[in-house]
C-alpha cells in the first residue's frame, strides 16, 4: 500500500518535473474515495434538522495521481495539447509577467515529451473527481433528500496546462480564474440550463441566503444570481471580478476580459475575436472606452489581512466596489 500522503496528493516534487503514473490501487484508498462515503453516509441517516451538507475533493488537485483505470479513459494517443503562441507574451506589461512567471517550467515539459502526458494526467484526476461526485449524487438521489435538496458545485479555480507558456494557476487569465459553477435548486432550476453571464463566487453566499429565506448580513459582498437560476438568459450587467494578491484584479464581462496590476499596468482582450487571449489591447487607444467601463467595477478598497499572534500577514480578496 502507498503512503497516505502519496495519495492525499502531497509528496514532494511539482508539475513538470515528475513523470506522473497511474497508480494501481483500488479507489477506496485514496482520501477522495474516503470522504466522498462519509458524505454518502449522512445521506442515509434521518436529520431532525435541515441538512447542510458539505463536500471538498482534492482531485485534479496535483500530484495528478490516481488509480488506473481513470488513466485507461484518456489514450495517450488522443490528446490534444492546447495552442500556445511563441510571442504570447511580447504584449505584456511588467504586472503580468511578474505574476506569470518564466516559461522555464513549460519549456522543460517540452523538452521532455511530458507535455500529453501531464495534459492526460489531469484529465485522469478529472474523471477520478467526477466519479465521486458521481457516487454522491447517485446516493443523494436515492435517498429521503432527492427532492429537497439544493446542489451547488464549484472549484476553487482553474488550471494552466501549457497555455500562455504557463502551468499551475497564479495568474488572472482566463484559465486560472475560469471554474465550474453548478446549482439545482428544485421548483426553479431546469435541466439542462446554460447561463452565459459572467458571474464570481462572491454571490454563492447571498444566492443561498436568497434561495433559503435567510436574511443576508450586511458585511457580505456579492449579489443573489437567483434571477439568472430561474431564467438563464436574463439580463445582468453586472461583471465577474477576480483578484489574486494585493492590488491586482480582473473584470470579466461576456466579451472582455480587463486586468490590472498593483502597479498601474493593463491586458485587455476581446473574447470574442481572441478566446485564447492572445493579443493585449490595453495600450491603444480606441478601446480606453471599453477600459473605463469595465475599470469602474475595481475594488475601491484592498485591505492586507490583519496578523494573528505569530502569524505573518497574508493579504486577502479586495472588498468589491458597491
Amino acid at each position: 500500500m502507498a503512503a497516505a500522503g502519496r495519495l492525499d496528493g502531497v509528496s514532494p516534487g511539482a508539475v513538470g518535473r515528475d513523470v506522473v503514473t497511474p497508480l494501481d490501487l483500488p479507489d477506496a484508498e485514496h482520501s477522495d474515495y474516503a470522504n466522498t462515503s462519509w458524505a454518502i453516509a449522512q445521506l442515509q441517516r434521518a436529520h431532525a434538522q435541515p441538512l447542510f451538507l458539505a463536500l471538498g475533493l482534492r482531485k485534479p488537485h496535483p500530484l495528478f495521481e490516481v488509480p488506473r483505470p481513470y488513466f485507461d479513459l484518456h489514450l495517450l494517443a488522443r490528446i490534444e495539447l492546447p495552442l500556445v503562441n511563441d510571442r504570447d507574451r511580447d504584449d505584456l506589461p511588467r504586472g503580468g509577467l511578474r505574476m506569470a512567471g518564466t516559461t522555464e517550467e513549460h519549456d522543460e515539459i517540452v523538452r521532455a515529451g511530458k507535455w500529453s502526458e501531464l495534459v492526460r494526467a489531469y484529465l485522469a484526476a478529472t474523471s477520478f473527481a467526477d466519479a465521486q461526485l458521481g457516487r454522491l449524487l447517485d446516493a443523494l438521489a436515492a435517498s429521503r433528500y432527492r427532492d429537497n435538496t439544493m446542489i451547488v458545485l464549484w472549484s476553487d479555480h482553474g488550471w494552466h496546462l501549457g497555455e500562455k507558456q504557463h502551468w499551475h494557476k497564479f495568474t488572472l487569465w482566463e484559465e486560472s480564474t475560469r471554474a465550474p459553477l453548478l446549482w439545482v435548486v428544485p421548483g426553479l432550476t431546469r435541466p439542462g440550463g446554460v447561463c452565459a453571464r459572467p458571474v464570481d463566487f462572491t454571490h454563492i453566499y447571498p444566492t443561498l441566503c436568497d434561495l433559503a429565506g435567510l436574511p443576508r448580513p450586511a458585511h457580505v459582498e456579492g449579489l443573489s444570481i437567483r434571477p439568472l437560476l430561474a431564467e438563464p438568459a436574463a439580463a445582468c450587467d453586472t461583471p465577474a471580478v477576480m483578484t489574486y494578491k494585493f492590488g491586482n484584479h480582473a473584470v470579466r464581462s461576456e466579451r472582455w476580459r480587463y486586468i490590472r496590476y498593483e502597479d498601474g499596468g493593463e491586458e485587455l482582450y476581446d473574447h470574442d475575436a481572441d478566446p485564447r487571449e492572445w493579443t493585449n489591447l490595453a495600450g491603444e487607444p480606441r478601446f480606453a472606452v471599453v477600459k473605463a467601463e469595465h475599470a469602474r467595477w475595481l475594488p475601491a478598497v484592498n485591505r492586507p489581512a490583519v496578523a494573528t499572534a505569530g502569524a505573518a500577514p497574508k493579504q486577502t480578496k479586495a472588498g468589491r466596489k458597491k
